[in-house]
């Protein structure tokens, strides 16, 4: 990500989720704007002309700042959270600080692609997350996308919870992060395609999304994913119907382009008169905004199997343990050329995401 991850006094380094430094013991926060960590007086700090706030919800863990002219003293990230437990459900708003922790992650990697951020209190349809426990409620928390709002279980930030899921479900990779990704897709789909001749491109790799989602619901979970399903899919998920092919292709984007920017960033690359892996480097980007997805997926290929051997040596499974055939690529293709040909500016999403409320806010 384009991030500078290193304490404003001493230089250390930081993880983006840091609200104290680890070496000289500062208080830090986080700017979205300037990607970069700034010191905390008197939770404050002065930025050019601005004056940036300690996030509301610091006591939560986010470490995020608030501009001054913010509508209220939430960061953007903890704006867009719509629902969450009762603050006196102190073990579910814990599971909560974790899932913001991921989704914070989301919204710093959409602004560095440039996509918009349009808030549910500033639209109907507007990108929003109702963040809920099954655990508090007792009541089944459904995963989904509807109308811009993504909805999550906060019980599975839960290691043991979702890692029981995910040996259930038979899928090889489930994390919060992943699930925000995913439901991300859903809203993106509809953002992105505004056109006939682009929905037609879409529906010619994904399928019709036209078609009963409630059918190829029943279909899933009753007969699963086809025997060959390996040969044109990214996941088992993802045969369900074209909506879901759609949002696990936009999730694995997402992945590839992440763990390529943080991999650029920290200057990991691979050098061929260091390597047995191949006979050329291989530089991964930070952003791959003008450059062709055959050399994005290319530079994955190397990566993920550098990664992947990281991982085995580690005695952990894969990192990255999906095969990206042909038609996956395709599809992978389509979303590197929506989102290229979407970016906004620094200054244009900011005047996106922080317009003003237009609609009344529920309460959380």
């Amino acid at each position: 990500m384009n991030s500078a991850p290193r304490c404003p006094h001493c230089r250390h380094f930081l993880y983006l989720d840091m609200l104290i430094c680890p070496n000289c013991e500062a208080e830090v926060a986080y700017n979205l704007v300037t990607r970069q960590f700034h010191g905390l007086r008197r939770g404050q700090v002065q930025i050019g002309e601005t004056t940036w706030y300690a996030c509301s919800n610091r006591a939560w863990d986010c470490n995020w700042l608030v501009r001054e002219d913010a509508p209220n003293g939430k960061c953007l990230s903890c704006r867009l959270t719509r629902r969450q437990p009762d603050a006196d459900d102190t073990i579910a708003m814990e599971k909560l600080a974790k899932t913001e922790q991921a989704k914070r992650r989301l919204i710093l990697q959409l602004g560095d692609l440039g996509l918009p951020i349009s808030p549910w209190y500033t639209k109907r349809g507007g990108l929003g997350f109702d963040l809920l426990s099954s655990l508090s409620s007792g009541q089944r928390v459904m995963i989904g996308h509807a109308n811009g709002i993504i909805t999550l279980d906060l019980a599975e930030s839960l290691d043991d919870r979702r890692e029981a899921l995910r040996v259930r479900l038979g899928e090889p990779y489930r994390t919060m992060l992943g699930h925000l990704r995913h439901e991300v897709g859903h809203y993106y789909q509809n953002v992105l395609i505004t056109d006939d001749e682009t929905w037609r491109r879409c529906r010619a790799l994904f399928g019709d999304e036209r078609s009963s989602y409630q059918d190829a619901l029943k279909r899933h979970y009753a007969n699963g994913a086809p025997d060959d399903w390996r040969d044109t899919f990214i996941s088992e998920y993802a045969t369900m119907h074209p909506w879901e092919d759609f949002a696990e292709s936009f999730a694995h984007y997402l992945h590839i382009t992440g763990t390529l920017a943080t991999a650029a960033s920290i200057g990991i690359h691979l050098d061929a008169s260091a390597t047995n892996l191949r006979d050329t480097d291989v530089i991964p980007l930070e952003s791959y905004q003008d450059e062709a997805v055959n050399l994005l997926l290319s530079d994955w290929d190397w990566m993920s199997e550098a990664f992947n051997r990281i991982n085995r040596s580690m005695g952990f499974g894969d990192l990255y343990p999906f095969d990206l055939v042909a038609p996956v690529k395709r599809k992978l293709g389509f979303i590197h050329d929506l989102v290229t040909r979407a970016p906004l500016t620094r200054e244009e999403q900011a005047a996106v995401a922080w317009a003003a409320p237009m609609l009344e806010e529920e309460p959380t």
